[in-house]
């Protein structure tokens, strides 16, 4: 499973699965699988209220990165190419 792959190569760059970059990480793949599903199905507004509580918390939690440590925070974004790193 694609899960199951992505988790094993985070885990070898990163020991602790609970860090808030590797929630981030995770959220944001969930975030592509929803966004690639609602291609195919637009009228699914559960999903779609799922969508919006996952990008709440992903955006919490760069709220609190960002704040915690800047550093870490601005290698995330790059690394994962989610958001322009000239806005902060």
């Amino acid at each position: 499973m694609i899960k199951n792959s992505v988790i094993s190569q985070k885990k070898k760059e990163e020991e602790n699965p609970g860090s808030v970059e590797f929630q981030v990480f995770n959220f944001t793949n969930k975030i592509g699988r929803l966004t690639s599903h609602f291609e195919l199905h637009p009228k699914d507004y559960l999903s779609q209220r799922g969508l919006r509580i996952i990008l709440g918390k992903r955006q919490r939690l760069l709220s609190y990165l960002s704040k915690k440590n800047k550093i870490r925070y601005k290698n995330l974004i790059n690394r994962l190419g989610i958001r322009d790193s000239q806005i902060r």
